[in-house]
């Protein structure tokens, strides 16, 4: 990575062993929404954190106040040592920063290579021929003949290609396909392991247990849980599916820490949150034709996290977060 960018004097500089990011009770009030209420995490140095939350959650209003796109209503942030209500020392460090939107904002009209051309004088483009290898979007055409899949590998080479220690990231992977979903994980792997900070925000599930070193997950504005991916794994139990006959199965789904469960025509499969060893034990008393255990799906593990209710939200439940622009 390159050398960080001496700021202007009196302009504060994250020290080399501070958190990039740093979010104290981050407010941001529409007045009929309740976009950001109260959010609050750290994200640290040389880790990817995965920011999650349905649509509309609060989590593109969240982006933009970091990068000082919006003002917040209360709260603040510290990106780079910069604070975010202080706009001189926000843009001494926007040059250590790369940033991809959900909605890019290209020109129709201009050529990829253009667009590269443009951002590569503004903040640098050491690493443009290299990512271009990776993500391979076609730059000698026009952006209005660009498939959605290549405007969003066009925005990734822009996001990465000056080298920055910090990249925020709203959907990164909206509009790619399995191949490049594949590709761009391995290659955010890849920058973790040399120092770069990476925060992104999704509401595609699956993403978070491939990438993701810890996760904040928002629901209605609010923060409602900050944790590793692998401790909420095993806090949320086991996907149990068990062929068995009506006695074992009424047996099994009465254990404490059984969820959803669901019969089917042999059996039935539940989510298990309890005592393994009980769990074992009453398997081992029926006749059991035939059983998996295994780890639920990822959205099972995060779907009580949304729930039905938004808590911050004002006014209907289907008003939009002004801030969110539906990603």
């Amino acid at each position: 990575m390159s050398d960080e960018a001496a700021a202007p004097e009196g302009n504060p500089v994250a020290a080399p062993d501070d958190p990039p990011l740093v979010v104290e009770g981050l407010t941001k009030d529409y007045g009929s929404v309740l976009a950001n209420d109260d959010v609050s995490f750290t994200v640290h140095r040389g880790e990817i954190f995965g920011f999650l939350g349905p649509n509309g959650a609060g989590k593109s209003t969240t982006i933009r106040l970091l990068l000082g796109l919006l003002k917040p209503t209360a709260g603040t942030a510290r990106v780079l040592g910069a604070d975010i209500r202080d706009e001189a020392a926000l843009t001494a460090v926007k040059g250590r920063i790369g940033y991809l939107p959900a909605h890019l904002g290209f020109d129709e009209e201009a050529t990829g290579k253009a667009v590269l051309d443009y951002h590569g004088a503004i903040k640098g483009e050491g690493r443009r021929d290299e990512l271009l290898e990776i993500f391979t979007p076609p730059v000698e055409r026009p952006i209005r003949e660009y498939s959605t899949g290549n405007k969003r590998m066009l925005g990734l080479v822009q996001a990465f290609m000056h080298d920055p220690e910090l990249v925020v990231m709203d959907e990164p992977t909206s509009g790619l396909d399995p191949l490049k979903q594949e590709g761009f994980n391995e290659f955010i792997r890849r920058e973790r392991d040399r120092g770069t900070t990476i925060f992104f925000s999704s509401h595609v599930l699956s993403e978070v247990r491939r990438v993701c070193d810890r996760v904040g997950i928002l629901r209605g504005g609010s923060l409602v849980e900050l944790e590793g991916v692998e401790a909420l794994l095993h806090r949320s139990g086991k996907h149990v599916r068990v062929h068995a006959d009506d006695a074992a199965v009424a047996a099994l789904t009465a254990l404490d820490g059984v969820v959803d469960a669901e019969p089917f025509s042999e059996g039935a499969q539940f989510i298990y949150a309890g005592d393994p060893n009980a769990l074992l034990d009453e398997l081992a008393r029926h006749d059991i034709r035939d059983v998996e255990i295994g780890e639920p799906p990822i959205e099972d593990v995060f779907v009580h996290y949304y729930g039905s209710e938004e808590p911050g939200r004002r006014g209907p439940e289907t008003a939009v977060d002004p801030g969110d622009d539906g990603a």
